[in-house]
């Protein structure tokens, strides 16, 4: 994809390059503290990757027709990976972002309907509730250095909380955040027996994760009692996430979600929802911080706007072209790993069973056939008239699996990034380098620190 060289851009800094032939132990170790920090040059350059996973071929696979078969073609054939499981189970159980098979289909059909784009529009309400409540505590500290990404996680969650269940996060955000922090630093990273060991053999570290776990979902469940004890008027209109995936049934069984399965699913949605949000608003916050140029062109967009609508929402061109390219460089899910099922051919590549697919996000969005000046950041790549290939931009993933939180995503990061630049001038206080960490997330190896000023 060609773009037009108006000016430098900017390229922000990365881990460097792993050494090729990086030794087996060494790379098991390094996945644990950055998984981004394992792939070599090549992963930028070559199509297919080919390696050994204990006893079986490992595949990175940077060419779409490959990943357009994996992730749609024939998407059924390949299921997560054992340390995929270990790491999502403790936190979403057996919620639609984990299931496979015909209760991942039923999942899926029963909640589409809280995820339309007319249902997204009724929920903006909760989103600008919550942006006029931010903006107006960042007016009081436009004299101090702040943490914006500490400040975008806490306002995301708050957005979460209300868009779910119509009441703030006061009481129980300081709890869900410790969740968060306990699980990501500690219980989230996988260790040398999660990837060797199959499931159905409890890893040291899955006894922990069994504890979080029993403690984790009974949070969830009080969650789900106050909401409930809250109520709802009879034949009042669905006010938020909660009402719609309560009320929800599958349209071919007509079943809806037991208690237990709804614990799962508003796990799901809060944790998938408010952390990959944050870490997206954190990076262009970071981003046009560097680049004051491009923020001045989101500040021009927004002067003068309401944006209280999906419509207004969608007339912010530039800044969706600003969110979908730092979602480019940091895509919050930075790795999609998959284990073959069944034998298959990936539009060329041999696949045998028990084979790992590995399809990066990071590195398909930064390869070198794929994207003209792939470590620049360059938002009106987005507005070209060619758009990128379907297969080669997966912020969301893709195919049947894609998020189905997408569209409420990208119309909350839109909305949150034109309020916030259109009210302030964001600028770093500290030079420094910051470097992404892949973990469980696209995550920042220290939060910038950040000076603000009113427009």
């Amino acid at each position: 994809m060609n773009v037009a060289k108006v000016r430098r851009p900017i390229i922000p800094p990365t881990p460097p390059r792993a050494p090729e032939g990086m030794p087996f132990l060494r790379r098991v170790a390094v996945i644990r503290k950055n998984m981004i920090a394992t792939w070599a040059q090549r992963a930028y350059e070559e199509d297919v990757i080919q390696g050994r996973f204990f006893l079986h071929n490992s595949f990175i696979l940077n060419r779409p027709d490959s990943i357009r078969h994996i992730l749609l073609t024939n998407y059924e054939n390949y299921t997560r990976t054992p340390a995929g499981i270990r790491m999502l189970r403790p936190v979403l159980g057996e919620g639609l972002l984990i299931a496979e098979g015909q209760p991942w289909r039923h999942q899926r059909r029963t909640l589409a309907p809280a995820f339309t784009p007319h249902a997204t529009a009724n929920l903006v309400p909760h989103m600008t509730a919550v942006l006029d409540e931010t903006i107006a505590e960042l007016k009081t500290k436009t004299s101090e250095v702040l943490n914006l990404r500490e400040i975008m996680q806490r306002m995301t969650l708050e957005i979460a909380g209300r868009t779910m269940f119509s009441f703030g996060m006061d009481k129980h955000g300081a709890a869900l955040r410790n969740f968060v922090m306990e699980y990501g630093q500690r219980l989230g990273r996988p260790y040398f027996l999660d990837m060797l060991l199959p499931v159905s053999w409890p890893s040291p570290m899955d006894f922990a994760r069994a504890r979080f776990r029993k403690r984790w979902t009974a949070f969830v469940a009080t969650l789900i009692a106050e909401r409930r004890a809250a109520g709802k008027k009879e034949g009042a209109p669905p006010r938020d996430l909660f009402d719609l995936m309560d009320e929800a049934r599958d349209p071919e069984t007509g079943k809806g979600f037991s208690d237990a399965q709804l614990v799962d699913e508003v796990a799901t949605m809060i944790l998938a929802g408010h952390e990959t949000t944050a870490t997206a608003l954190s990076w262009a916050l970071y981003l046009l911080a560097l680049d004051p140029e491009t923020q001045e062109e989101v500040a021009s967009e927004t002067r003068g706007e309401h944006l209280d609508s999906i419509t207004d929402i969608d007339r912010q061109k530039f800044t969706r072209a600003v969110i979908e390219e730092t979602m480019r460089l940091y895509p919050p899910a930075f790795l999609i790993a998959r284990a073959a099922l069944d034998k298959d051919n990936a539009a060329g590549v041999e696949i045998e069973k028990g084979d790992i697919i590995m399809i990066a996000p990071w590195l398909l969005h930064r390869h070198e056939k794929l994207w003209d000046q792939p470590n620049a950041f360059i938002p009106k790549r987005f507005m070209s008239a060619t758009p990128p290939d379907r297969f080669a931009y997966l912020p969301f993933g893709a195919g049947p699996r894609v998020c189905i939180g997408a569209p409420f995503a990208q119309a909350e990061s839109v909305l949150a990034l034109a309020r916030l630049i259109g009210e302030f001038r964001v600028e770093l206080v500290d030079t420094g380098p910051v470097i992404p960490v892949g973990v469980v997330t696209t995550q920042p190896d220290h939060p910038p620190m950040f000076r603000i000023t009113p427009r």
